[in-house]
């Protein structure tokens, strides 16, 4: 992995309304621009590696995740002065992280009650003591705002949802995201190094190399009654997805239910793999019996396995996938149901619409911008920011 990218993956419109092209009615949002030529709009820069970019339900403040542990809010596209939360302190288990490792606060996800119960979740690597053969772990954790200060997280409230031990400092995913069923999904890395080393992407029973699953509407959570290994026999009962090597960001498409997950590879192939509603529970995506389409472990069988709908490989400079936001706003109507991604070695905008079953690749390379992205991701109402591993922040418009 080049330390480019190791540095990376530890690592409403708002108020900058675009003048209309014809007078505004009450039917017709002031900032909609026709057209299909992506641009960024630069909105704030951060000191740190972005890693998320995120809004609660319902709430048009943007928050910002750094890889050393803080959150930063955008209010009205600007920033608040005092962070949200800084992760890297005061926290049990203990935060780890740091320049140049893949370590770091890497997720956060707001509960679907977000208004009245103040709650969220973040993700971030932390030591585990007294284990050498695991020193680290990929935790979840609850936590509340301060009751009288909405832009302040209170650490007080902390709780530990779950603690994975890890048994090496890369492939942590990280992502956090509630699905439209209410469900807390998060993506785990298949635990480090290369190739797999404990197979961990086809172990049902393993809990890295996944996408899980929880209900945590009660405490510390509950296994959902219809995830594929419920029972626990066959599977870990949080275990929803498998196969995946290291699912740096994944989103679901709020107006379809399809879930976008874009996958890092190995040594040849990045993937975008997209699951219709009814082919999530217990897919499996075939790290590390393959890297995209191609065997890797063999003896490799395509049975049962769902493939990528888009392969990019290292020899076209692509070297870690960067997923990705499903443009469903109201200001560029020409971007409808557009889902952008990107990567970190190779930069640009890459563009898919889903029909039926078929990707379309809209556009693949849409110029040279951004430059060594972290992030991509949609706020509640649609929108896509884009964040980079020198901490500018920007937002996807057309014009």
């Amino acid at each position: 992995m080049r330390p480019l990218l190791v540095a990376a993956l530890l690592a409403g419109c708002g108020d900058n309304r675009l003048v209309a092209d014809a007078p505004a009615s009450a039917d017709v949002p002031s900032c909609v621009r026709s057209g299909t030529t992506v641009v960024l709009h630069p909105l704030a820069a951060v000191q740190s590696t972005l890693t998320h970019v995120t809004s609660p339900p319902g709430d048009d403040r943007i928050f910002a995740v750094q890889d050393d542990g803080v959150i930063r809010i955008l209010d009205q596209d600007r920033l608040v002065p005092a962070p949200f939360l800084d992760a890297s302190v005061g926290l049990v288990p203990p935060y780890v992280g740091g320049a140049g490792q893949e370590l770091g606060l890497l997720g956060l996800a707001f509960d679907p009650q977000f208004a009245t119960n103040h709650t969220f979740f973040i993700n971030y690597t932390a030591t585990n003591t007294g284990d050498p053969a695991n020193p680290y772990l990929d935790v979840t954790m609850r936590m509340r705002t301060l009751a009288t200060e909405p832009n302040v997280a209170d650490p007080s409230t902390a709780e530990v949802v779950l603690a994975i031990p890890d048994f090496a400092a890369n492939h942590n995913g990280g992502m956090l995201e509630f699905g439209p069923d209410g469900m807390l999904y998060i993506g785990t890395g298949d635990g480090g190094f290369a190739g797999d080393p404990m197979r961990n992407g086809q172990n049902p029973h393993a809990l890295l190399g996944k996408i899980l699953r929880l209900d945590v509407r009660t405490s510390p959570y509950a296994i959902p009654a219809d995830n594929p290994f419920a029972d626990g026999v066959d599977g870990a009962p949080e275990v929803f997805i498998l196969g995946v090597r290291n699912p740096w960001r994944f989103s679901f498409d709020p107006a379809t239910g399809d879930l976008w997950i874009a996958d890092v590879g190995q040594d040849r192939i990045e993937e975008l793999d997209v699951l219709h509603r009814d082919q999530q529970r217990g897919a499996n995506l075939g790290w590390s019996m393959y890297e995209g389409s191609e065997c890797f472990h063999p003896p490799c069988d395509p049975a049962g396995l769902i493939f990528p709908k888009d392969e990019r490989l290292h020899s076209d400079g692509w070297c870690a996938i960067i997923g990705g936001g499903m443009y469903r706003g109201a200001c560029f109507p020409d971007l409808e149901g557009e889902f952008f991604y990107s990567d970190n070695c190779r930069g640009g905008l890459s563009r898919a619409r889903l029909v039926g079953d078929a990707l379309q690749i809209v556009d693949p390379a849409v110029g040279d911008l951004p430059y060594d992205p972290t992030v991509i991701h949609a706020n509640w109402r649609g929108d896509v920011y884009v964040g980079d591993i020198f901490g500018n922040l920007s937002r996807i418009e057309a014009q």
